[in-house]
């Protein structure tokens, strides 16, 4: 990996990490999403076939075949499930804010209710592995959030099924319905509905660069989380940090993907050249080094900081999906931390836990999006209207600052619609 010193990092492209580009897929996507919209389960059809290389007969999963895919598992397997299922529910229970009221002015109450999204799709990526753990983190926190549809849409496998671990999953976390269908074509299947799927409300989850696309030309119709690209870690390390751990976090997050981004940021020298040296006498061992090894060499850096809060200053630069503190007092150090998806305090704190079980979720913004998104969390689900209600002091206070402001405006009706109540309170 490359070395270098922080005050030359402005020369380099590492805030340009493995954004996805998705101009160059947009017209396919178009055409894809048009096709869709206008001939439903027979562009679905075709397109797996095209690029999942199936020929889908029925495209939603019997139910049958979901209660069944539990006996199909290693009861390990499945008390893994159940477990990080209970500890995303738990947490997302706790994301849920209150309905408010409040005075504002004499005669005047306003407040915030919440109220779930009636539908929503998950997009569950397939192809380099099979994720079961996307599925908890998508539907569990729709489910707390009180939706009361959650459909599930995931690429078939190459004998047009659907893995056993991913049914099961699904099953764990409650979602309604789950379809076999991929790709830029299941988030229009979502988005304009078809004769099989429904069309939702919101769709969230990651995917490849044609999934990305497809959420951003869609957004309008419905909503969607956020446009996500190739997974990314930033590790803020002093002299106490562990260079074996730091070494491992690395790699782990550089197997996800090729283009995947990985930095470490150590005010201490001799730490950075140690992880390297880990690095590069490990990675060979890895059953994904390939990968490890493609990802590490094009985005993977390891940055000398002169002190602490120049590494801090990088990092709410950079905004990483994942950021690992491993420093003598990580907790001083997270009080300055503004962008950030997800935050992995101390080193006995990998991002592994946050991507199955420690209750946090693993849908996050990548590619500097931390800036101004949030990761997926029950909030993204509910709806917050806000309500409001007058008396007769009320309409007497707000009666020449709404009519003054309304005439001003020339919206002469508005101020009218206010006068003849103000003309028939009690004064």
């Amino acid at each position: 990996m490359k070395i270098i010193k922080l005050e030359y990092q402005e020369n380099t492209e590492v805030f340009n990490r493995s954004k996805l580009d998705a101009e160059g897929v947009m017209d396919t996507v178009k055409s894809i999403l048009l096709a869709v919209k206008k001939d439903g389960d027979t562009a679905l059809r075709q397109y797996t076939k095209k690029f999942d290389h199936v020929d889908l007969n029925l495209i939603r999963v019997d139910d049958d075949v979901i209660n069944n895919s539990l006996k199909n598992l290693d009861d390990k397997l499945i008390k893994a499930l159940e477990k990080a299922a209970n500890n995303i529910a738990k947490f997302h229970k706790a994301q849920i804010p209150d309905e408010w009221m409040i005075e504002v002015d004499d005669g005047v109450v306003a407040g915030q209710i919440i109220r779930p999204l009636d539908s929503v799709g998950c997009y569950i990526p397939g192809g380099r592995a099979v994720y079961p753990s996307t599925i908890l983190m998508t539907v569990i926190p729709a489910k707390i959030a009180g939706v009361s549809r959650i459909i599930c849409c995931t690429p078939p496998q190459s004998d047009g099924s659907v893995s056993d671990v991913v049914l099961a999953a699904a099953k764990v976390a409650g979602a309604t319905e789950i379809y076999k269908v991929g790709g830029a074509q299941a988030v229009a299947a979502m988005a304009y509905g078809t004769e099989t799927i429904p069309k939702v409300d919101k769709i969230v989850g990651p995917g490849n660069i044609f999934v990305t696309a497809a959420k951003k030309l869609v957004y309008g119709d419905v909503d969607i989380d956020f446009p996500a690209g190739p997974s990314e870690v930033l590790i803020i390390a002093d002299e106490t940090g562990n260079p074996d751990y730091i070494a491992i976090d690395m790699m782990a997050q550089a197997e996800h993907d090729p283009n995947a981004a990985c930095v470490l940021v150590t005010t201490s020298e001799t730490l950075g050249l140690k992880v390297d040296q880990i690095i590069n006498e490990q990675s060979v061992q890895m059953k994904r080094n390939k990968i490890i090894t493609e990802s590490l060499e094009k985005y993977g850096l390891i940055i000398i900081a002169p002190s602490i809060d120049e590494a801090i200053k990088f990092s709410n630069k950079y905004a990483p999906e994942h950021l690992i503190i491993m420093t003598e007092n990580p907790e001083e150090v997270v009080k300055n931390i503004t962008n950030a998806g997800s935050i992995f305090l101390g080193e006995l704190t990998p991002v592994s836990a946050g991507d199955y079980g420690s209750g946090t979720n693993h849908v996050l913004p990548t590619s500097g999006c931390a800036r101004m998104y949030s990761g997926l969390s029950a909030e993204s689900f509910i709806k917050k209207p806000t309500v409001q209600r007058l008396n007769d002091k009320g309409v007497i206070n707000l009666n020449e600052m709404v009519t003054t402001l309304a005439e001003y405006e020339g919206l002469y009706a508005h101020a009218e619609s206010f006068k003849k109540r103000f003309n028939n309170v009690k004064k």
